[in-house]
């Protein structure tokens, strides 16, 4: 979704009393109201139903600015160590400028960034744009993403180790998939 298009989303929902806009000190926020609030259930419910049913996302639905905008809003600030941590994500099967990205974690906020922030990175992810996607939807489990190869993480053991405790889950990895159904066989004439 485009800047603008979202944009004009949020000041719809915003005039129906959906959420409600918040000016802090470094960005806006939007948070629902008790009519949204009063939504969330249906909307989580639609959300896993997509999740079960539309099946593989396709290459045109991938993003990284929309995944690692995710997962900054999952971050677990408390389970990070103290200070500023710095994780670096590099999307090998991803053109430039949108190869690389960066989460800077502080105890006080979490910021994302498309370029380098010129702070020392404690952890890097090397992935496929889609491999770490499936990992983020819950339909393979980090371990199971570096065991296939398609995610590999660089920086102190310790770190390395404790990297997918840092994020709360997405709400919608737990959602159970269907088992895949086998192909129709041809009826004999």
């Amino acid at each position: 979704m485009s800047p603008t298009l979202l944009s004009k989303r949020l000041q719809q929902l915003v005039a129906a009393g959906v959420v409600e806009r918040r000016p802090t000190d470094s960005e806006v926020q939007y948070t629902l109201t008790p009519a949204g609030r009063e939504l969330e259930p249906i909307v989580v419910a639609l959300g896993a139903w997509g999740v079960r049913w539309i099946g593989q996302l396709g290459d045109q639905d991938l993003d990284p600015k929309l995944l690692l905008w995710d997962m900054h809003r999952h971050v677990d600030r408390a389970a990070v160590p103290g200070g500023r941590t710095v994780l670096r994500f590099a999307f090998h099967d991803v053109a430039r400028p949108l190869r690389d990205w960066w989460l800077v974690i502080t105890p006080e906020d979490v910021d994302i960034c498309d370029f380098d922030p010129g702070h020392e990175v404690a952890v890097t992810v090397t992935a496929s744009l889609r491999g770490l996607i499936r990992v983020w939807l819950g339909e393979l489990s980090w371990a199971d993403g570096m065991r296939r190869g398609d995610l590999e993480i660089e920086g102190p053991q310790e770190l390395r180790r404790a990297l997918p405790t840092w994020f709360r889950s997405n709400v919608f990895a737990t959602v159970p998939r269907p088992e895949p159904v086998p192909a129709a066989q041809p009826v004999p004439a």
